[in-house]
């Protein structure tokens, strides 16, 4: 299995970077997961889906080969950021030919405020709907106050936020294998 993560912050020190880092420690040794980066793609324009650069042909392929994708998003203006939006429209489009469509996804968020990325969570669902993504439902994995929860190494300090993170990864897991066996 080959699950991929895409966090939703360019940020030198982003608080999701450090959770898919965490993340990375609760999956299975069959599974694969690779952190894929997305501050280089270019902003979509939909004048390039045929012949797309190169920055986003890399992206495309290893989204296509993922089994599953794994979010840890930021909440920019209650919302998703602009960075995770474009690379979602690049893994998304043209119309009728994205790379997306039909996976299994997982959301988890990390922001400095007290709900956590809960809104952006929200609307990211909504965007799944168009893009026919299939998030997960459960566990939610919002998590508040960052700055409180890594260490100076990026380490992840919170207990009961640790085991969250490690019931949505093993929640992914199962939740892919349905997908595989339809």
């Amino acid at each position: 299995m080959n699950i991929i993560g895409i966090g939703g912050s360019l940020r030198k020190g982003s608080f999701n970077r450090k959770a898919l880092n965490t993340a990375k420690q609760f999956f299975p040794e069959d599974v694969s997961f690779e952190i894929v980066e997305i501050g280089n793609l270019p902003l979509y324009n939909p004048d390039f889906d045929e012949t797309p650069p190169q920055e986003a042909i890399a992206f495309r392929e290893k989204v296509k080969k993922a089994d599953a994708i794994l979010f840890s998003m930021a909440e920019y203006n209650y919302s998703v950021s602009s960075v995770l939006k474009n690379a979602i429209e690049w893994g998304s489009r043209p119309y009728g030919k994205g790379v997306m469509q039909g996976k299994p996804v997982a959301i988890m968020g990390v922001s400095s405020g007290m709900l956590g990325t809960g809104r952006g969570q929200y609307h990211l669902r909504q965007i799944c709907v168009q893009v026919d993504m299939h998030p997960l439902n459960r566990p939610e994995v919002m998590i508040p106050n960052g700055q409180d929860q890594f260490d100076e190494a990026g380490n992840l300090v919170n207990d009961h936020t640790k085991e969250k993170i490690k019931e949505l990864v093993e929640a992914l897991v199962i939740w892919t294998k349905q997908f595989q066996t339809l």
